[in-house]
């Protein structure tokens, strides 16, 4: 059914003036309709953990050791995502592995037979509870009960189609409010256009939207990117329908989402929690403090021939930018006899440059002072290198989304770095590096980028850091 057969049902549809109104109804319902799927499948998993156990009868202590570590599991892997498509067998192979792979807190303290029936009934169980959670979800989203605000980004001919999906299936669970485009506005359209894709965050906001699907909207993709990016502390589950959605896609469907048949890609959202951020700060401090005293005998060494060499100070110290807004004073060992000017000169002159310094800017001796800006909370110890506030002013001008890496706090070493740009190297490949460690940044590529680094250092691989 096309747009154009839905014109006699418009007036069943709120006016602008309508939506603006119900905000406050939106969100509270919004609200409710979060809460209550949020709820429902963890809920569901620890009573079929806790059922799983009293069946294979192992010892409880250990039983709650495994749901742990299964509940852990399943977090971690985003099975307690709100989806959209509320069907199991997508994520069936998932749970399984879930089960499976706590089998050995169980072993040490159960028969091989009991761990196994314990993993079986927790996989079983848990795959049967999510069947009848996502069935009582859906019989709700048909009585109009728990169903989120939708908005669709992109009026065109899949827009408006997906516009339509979700008003003949309420089982999806989703109440669309309109579309954002630019360019002219349809009047075949049974939903209201509430402005363009720049006005994302302004309507989110106001309607309590919950949910929006990315189609293809008039405005430019690298517009685009940069209004979602903007939006994303939002509320609100943001999906974006693949381009060639009709092809498939090497993703595992339980990593993906669907509005009937038409495949969907969640974007993550960049609203830290703040178990990740703490996260990462302990990693920093602890990885900081550990590689400063192993590296304190080098950095007083290194300190010592500078200061007979070019006499004192053995540290320079000079302002950078370390995050949106953010400066410091970053330390760094002296390399250079004379300095000129070093906030607005790009590359170091050779010939002021000691054979020594060449030599720690070769291995990155240089930069391990800066151990000590992580500790104090100046930067991060991964992160987009920080830099000067002449050259980040007059890259942001130059280079496109070059500001987007300052989203996540400057650090001493970064995932550009491990790929070799560093020194006088491709500013606009180092962004792009920087924006896609911020897009996907997690501890394991934290510590991913740590090893690569440790790595390069030991094999003294040349190309100073900047």
């Amino acid at each position: 059914m096309m747009a154009g057969e839905y014109r006699q049902r418009s007036d069943a549809l709120p006016s602008r003036a309508g939506l603006a109104c119900s905000g406050t109804w939106s969100r509270s319902g919004g609200r409710a309709s979060r809460i209550v799927p949020a709820v429902a499948l963890p809920l569901a998993d620890v009573l079929a953990l806790a059922t799983a156990t009293l069946l294979a009868g192992g010892p409880a202590p250990v039983a709650a050791l495994y749901a742990i570590a299964v509940l852990a599991i399943l977090a971690v892997d985003g099975q307690h995502r709100l989806r959209i498509c509320l069907r199991v067998a997508d994520q069936a192979g998932r749970i399984v592995a879930a089960a499976a792979v706590p089998l050995m807190i169980l072993l040490p303290w159960m028969p091989v037979s009991a761990a196994a029936s314990q993993a079986a009934w927790s996989a079983g169980l848990i795959v049967a509870f999510r069947v009848a959670v996502c069935a009582t979800l859906r019989a709700a989203h048909r009585r109009g009960l728990c169903a989120e605000a939708a908005l669709v980004v992109g009026s065109g001919t899949l827009g408006a189609h997906m516009g339509e999906l979700m008003r003949e299936h309420p089982e999806l669970g989703l109440r669309p409010l309109g579309y954002l485009d630019d360019g002219p506005r349809r009047r075949d359209l049974v939903l209201p256009t509430l402005g363009a894709p720049a006005d994302l965050a302004r309507v989110v906001a106001m309607h309590g939207i919950r949910r929006v699907i990315v189609c293809y909207a008039a405005c430019k993709d690298e517009d685009l990117v940069t209004v979602l990016r903007a939006s994303r502390p939002l509320r609100a589950d943001v999906c974006v329908v693949p381009r060639l959605y009709e092809v498939g896609a090497a993703v595992p469907p339980s990593c993906l989402d669907e509005i009937w048949g038409i495949p969907l890609i969640p974007l993550r959202r960049l609203g830290r929690p703040t178990a990740s951020l703490a996260a990462k700060r302990a990693f920093d401090v602890v990885g900081a403090g550990v590689l400063l005293l192993a590296a304190l005998p080098v950095l007083l060494a290194a300190a010592a021939v500078i200061r007979l060499q070019s006499g004192p100070p053995a540290l320079f110290r000079q302002t950078r930018i370390t995050g949106s807004g953010r400066r410091a004073s970053i330390l760094k060992l002296r390399t250079l006899r004379e300095h000129g000017d070093p906030d607005t000169s790009w590359v170091a002159p050779g010939q002021h440059c000691t054979a020594f310094g060449r030599w720690l800017r070769a291995t990155h001796i240089d930069e391990l002072p800066q151990l000590v800006n992580v500790l104090r909370g100046e930067m991060s110890l991964v992160g987009p290198r920080p830099e000067r506030p002449y050259f980040a002013e007059r890259f942001g001008r130059e280079i496109l989304r070059y500001g987007d890496r300052t989203r996540m706090p400057a650090g001493l070493t970064g995932w550009a770095q491990v790929h070799g740009l560093n020194g006088d190297t491709s500013i606009s490949e180092r962004a792009r590096f920087d924006n896609q460690y911020v897009e996907y940044w997690s501890p394991w590529l934290d510590l991913v980028i740590v090893a690569r680094t440790l790595a390069a250092a030991v094999l003294s691989r040349p190309g100073g850091q900047r």
